[in-house]
């Protein structure tokens, strides 16, 4: 266990030296500083589409997350301007409209914002690997990397904590269990506030977080 462990630590510690030492940008070099114990970003993002490739952010919400308590006090609200404009499509699901983000930052300002909103926490999230693909597709033209920091899928705790539940004969691989966001939410007996903001989003995903963190250490 020993011989193993040690060489997974000396292959992290060679992995964030190669990464800080590729960094396209040294001033944000502090995003690699060991994060603040027990300290957490929730984030969450709207977008004009669900094409990673050709889609653009158009808001950004981020919460702290402190322990068990949801820093609401320290929060990060974004409104990102896209370079080709909003599909009526989408401002059916999120309502912002393309005067709505006019005068929003532009990606470069709010992706400088958001690195330094982070710092070096853990990220948590409800489906994050699309969240970090936009962002990262905005943020390695500037870091030539992605962002660093210790990923958390909230839908992954929840399908954990879902499982142990299962008599063992349903404990099989790809069990199906309803990872919906209400449905999850609703389970944990957890308030669901408007969805396809930002930061409600980001709330949200804190506060299944911080139930699920919970009823792990039970």
């Amino acid at each position: 266990m020993q011989d193993f462990f040690l060489p997974a630590l000396w292959w992290a510690a060679l992995k964030r030296e190669w990464l800080i030492y590729h960094l396209g940008d040294p001033a944000f070099r502090f995003m690699f500083d060991p994060p603040p114990v027990n300290e957490w970003v929730s984030l969450d993002c709207e977008t004009t589409g669900l094409n990673v490739r050709t889609d653009e952010i158009i808001s950004i919400g981020a919460v702290r997350i402190v322990g068990n308590r949801i820093m609401t006090s320290e929060r990060l609200e974004l409104l990102v301007r896209p370079e080709r404009g909003v599909s009526a499509e989408s401002v059916r699901i999120h309502r912002l409209r393309e005067r709505d983000v006019a005068h929003g930052l532009p990606v470069e300002e709010a992706m400088k914002r958001l690195m330094h909103f982070i710092g070096s926490r853990p990220l948590v999230g409800y489906y994050l690997e699309f969240d970090l693909a936009m962002l990262h597709r905005a943020i390695w033209p500037m870091l030539g990397q992605g962002l660093p920091q210790a990923k958390i899928e909230v839908s992954s705790l929840y399908y954990d904590h879902k499982f142990k539940q299962l008599p063992p004969y349903q404990q099989q691989a790809n069990a199906d269990i309803d990872l919906r966001f209400a449905t999850m939410m609703n389970d944990l007996g957890l308030p669901l506030r408007e969805a396809h903001d930002a930061l409600n989003d980001a709330v949200m995903a804190a506060l299944a977080f911080i139930k699920l963190n919970q009823l792990r250490n039970l």
